[in-house]
């Protein structure tokens, strides 16, 4: 009775093991993807940057020197 109990417990405890193990490395994988897709569709961050601030600086809704101050802390936090 107690080899059974224990050998029970053993294929339960490999059985969910390899669950997450399986459920975590396809996780990974499908995160992998998702993050290879998005970097190919998506544009260069500095691009986008560009182009926002020179749209707020042509529009005129925000003072010049905020948006230096805005580009001084964006240019300090990518360094």
């Amino acid at each position: 009775m107690e080899a059974t109990l224990i050998s029970q417990g053993t294929d339960l405890m490999l059985y969910g093991m390899g669950t997450v193990f399986t459920f975590l490395t396809v996780l990974v994988g499908i995160t992998s993807l998702m993050s290879s897709v998005v970097n190919r569709l998506a544009p260069e961050d500095a691009e986008v940057i560009s182009a926002s601030t020179a749209t707020v600086a042509t529009q005129g809704s925000v003072e010049p020197r905020i948006v230096k101050a805005i580009q001084a802390a964006l240019d300090q936090h990518r360094s």
